[in-house]
């Protein structure tokens, strides 16, 4: 796909998640925009999924999951939720909460819980494996998701299992809930750890749509690993005043702030 039509897509996701997030007050705002080219890359090019109850389709884990909003604004372009359900984000009984739900069109695993994610995708691979089965299990970590010890139980099993058919993605943007990631448990050298448990691991611009998608498309050469991309990126991309602040974790838009935000992301 032409990479000015990704970008479009990733610009789209940004701007649903503005606008959710500031009609429902509800944070986690910097989370997603530090993922919006990931998502985007990966549904507008990178995903097989015809429909969102394929059997043969790829498999996708959100395992951060507080940054869901980017993957329901990816669900609504690709026109498996309605907009009417999006804009009920944040709501009294929707199906669309901070966290993904499997109720919903085009999520298959439910997170919340950091790490877990890991597990359910070193799982969705095993089977597919199992069945002979074409399609690829994809799963998002935060670099904070890192501290957690499932993800590195789940490393082993998948590397173990020579799961070539599993991509995992981590969204290094450096910091999480309540400090930066250097400061609460030091990670680096995040692509040496992943070497040692047996990955194929790349490191890549989470914010270079063409890169993301190269990167991915060149792992297939592989057979023998499971494939870990490090993708470095900005918390609250796009919006100067949430870049690397660590407030933005949790903290809702002012109107003033809505409308600049709105302002810089059309710029």
């Amino acid at each position: 796909m032409e990479i000015n039509i990704i970008q479009n897509f990733s610009y789209n996701i940004r701007r649903i998640i503005l606008e959710r997030s500031y009609q429902a007050h509800v944070g986690h705002i910097g989370s997603a925009l530090s993922v919006a080219d990931i998502i985007a890359s990966l549904y507008a090019d990178v995903l097989n999924i015809d429909s969102p109850d394929d059997p043969s389709r790829d498999r996708f884990v959100l395992s951060k999951g507080h940054a869901a909003l980017a993957l329901y604004a990816a669900l609504c372009l690709k026109g498996w939720i309605s907009r009417e359900i999006l804009e009920t984000y944040g709501q009294d009984n929707t199906l669309l909460g901070v966290h993904p739900e499997r109720d919903l069109p085009g999520v298959d695993f439910g997170t919340g819980s950091l790490g877990m994610g890991m597990s359910y995708a070193t799982g969705a691979a095993l089977a597919a494996q199992l069945q002979k089965s074409e399609r690829r299990v994809f799963v998002l970590v935060s670099d904070a998701e890192c501290n957690e010890g499932i993800v590195w139980e789940a490393a082993m099993f998948a590397s173990h299992h020579k799961l070539s058919n599993m991509y995992m993605i981590i969204d290094l943007n450096s910091q999480q809930a309540l400090g930066y990631t250097k400061d609460v448990l030091d990670l680096t050298p995040l692509d040496q750890k992943w070497q040692a448990f047996g990955w194929d691991v790349h490191k890549i611009d989470g914010h270079n749509c063409g890169e993301i998608i190269s990167v991915i498309k060149d792992c297939r050469n592989n057979k023998k690993q499971p494939h870990a991309i490090i993708a470095n990126t900005k918390f609250g991309k796009g919006v100067s005043y949430m870049e690397n602040q660590i407030k933005w974790h949790y903290w809702p838009m002012s109107a003033v702030e809505f409308h600049q935000a709105m302002q810089e992301i059309e710029q």
